[in-house]
């Protein structure tokens, strides 16, 4: 029988293909040191994997490389798995990577660190990339464990400061291989129901692999991504995660996330009592203002001398008086509008109980209000009918009523205080109480003189 002569190429492509039917050798996990690394402009990573003992030729095409959670480099422990196969141009068996991981504590900090340095060069930790934590949430969504310390502590917390906001659970896993999507699916779910106004992510503390969860990519992305605002809470007071940087407000703990999330109640009780105190005050101020000004008014030379300025006078009471009616519908129309938005207020943000305990005591402040004024308004009308007498009393038009006159220049509609102001012939005008009287000056006789005629015959 002729011996059979292979050439290389066959013979290589022969050790290959049974390599590769090796159902061993088809998928092996093994564990070594990265060296000879180098990242091709293809893509592809070609490098060596050693141990204490022995080393072997490997590669990672560009379409398994690129969802590395990490970027292998020089001295890297890791576990890869792959296939053996072999290449048959130079006759060469090597490993074929398809997955690797970082191999130890040391990896994963590594692959910490390297996710978080590219993370935050594209912007993902910029604090103006932050959304506002609303003030008043009316519901706040929860993602994590069910089971665990942290949504035990965050429904406490919640309910003791703020017991009207509406929780909503969404269970995930926080740790292990399915912890990342199911974190990643509760947020987008979230943001898709639009329920929530702000959102609660995290979990109780642990080691770097029980965290490991919330440093991975797509929970960082899916974070950033949110419209709604999300408040980090992974871990204890010490623990950093790349979520507590991609999240828009990072909690040292999950209780302290839950009281960032939500205003105590006691502190909206005293800010209503300090309104409440501030409109009382603001009324008696106010009330003390128009008293003081009342009494300056009464104190004034127009009121003293009222025949100096008594027509100026009429006309200033009247416009005090406008703008004392107009002041008090101002004051009544603004503290009711402050009154409707506090007790708005009130009905949107506590629970029932509390909030008919508002309501009475605003209908009694409203009660003692509208007295307040009532009896504000009598007092002034009371000061204003007094010093309306005070006028009437001094005025010209009452000494007229008892039998004087005014007499006025018809041309210049001058009072004529002394006969120096007119001639005989002279046409003037005497104003007394029911009418006017058209005269001619006939004569004029100076004080102390006799009754008697002037030049022309004619007396005054």
């Amino acid at each position: 029988m002729e011996q059979r002569i292979y050439s290389i190429k066959e013979l290589n492509k022969f050790i290959r293909m049974k390599m590769e039917s090796d159902p061993l050798l088809s998928e092996v996990w093994i564990r070594g040191e990265i060296s000879n690394f180098t990242h091709h402009s293809s893509g592809h990573m070609y490098f060596t994997l050693k141990d204490a003992d022995s080393r072997i030729k490997s590669i990672m095409f560009a379409s398994h490389n690129q969802r590395l959670p990490f970027i292998p480099k020089e001295g890297s422990r890791v576990i890869a798995r792959g296939n053996v196969s072999v290449f048959e141009r130079d006759g060469q068996y090597q490993f074929y990577a398809t997955h690797m991981q970082p191999d130890g504590i040391g990896s994963l900090y590594l692959a910490y660190e390297q996710l978080k340095k590219k993370l935050e060069q594209e912007g993902l930790f910029e604090a103006s990339t932050k959304k506002a934590i609303p003030k008043f949430p009316r519901s706040i969504g929860v993602v994590t464990s069910p089971t665990g310390a942290a949504v035990r502590d965050i429904m406490i917390t919640l309910q003791r400061r703020y017991p009207q906001a509406h929780i909503v659970l969404y269970p995930v896993l926080v740790q292990g291989k399915g912890a990342a999507p199911s974190i990643v699916k509760a947020i987008r779910e979230l943001n898709r129901l639009g329920e929530a106004d702000v959102l609660i992510v995290g979990r109780g503390g642990g080691s770097l692999e029980e965290l490991w969860a919330f440093n991975e990519e797509i929970v960082a992305r899916a974070i950033y991504d949110s419209a709604i605002p999300i408040i980090s809470a992974v871990g204890h007071e010490t623990d950093f995660t790349i979520a507590d940087f991609v999240a828009d407000l990072r909690a040292a703990t999950p209780t302290a996330a839950a009281e960032l999330a939500v205003p105590h109640i006691a502190d909206l009780k005293e800010l209503l009592r300090q309104l409440q105190r501030s409109l009382r005050q603001g009324l008696q101020h106010k009330a003390s203002r128009e008293r003081e000004r009342l009494a300056r008014l009464q104190r004034s030379p127009a009121l003293t001398q009222p025949r100096r300025q008594v027509l100026q006078h009429v006309q200033r009471l009247d416009m005090l008086k406008h703008r004392l009616s107009r002041t008090v519908d101002s004051r009544v129309k603004l503290t009711a509008g402050r009154y409707g938005r506090l007790h708005e207020t009130l009905l949107r943000f506590h629970p029932q109980a509390q909030l008919n305990q508002a309501s009475a005591r605003g209908d009694e402040l409203s009660r003692r209000l509208k007295q307040s004024m009532a009896l504000f308004l009598k007092e002034r009308s009371a000061m204003l009918g007094s010093a309306i007498r005070q006028l009437d009393a001094l005025s010209p038009l009452k000494v007229m009523s008892r039998g004087y006159g005014l007499v006025y220049d018809d041309q210049e509609q001058k009072l004529i205080k002394s006969i120096n102001q007119v001639q005989p012939g002279d046409q003037v005008k005497i104003k007394i109480t029911d009418g006017e009287l058209d005269c001619q000056v006939w004569g004029i006789k100076p004080e102390g003189e006799e009754h008697g005629r002037t030049e022309t015959g004619t007396e005054f």
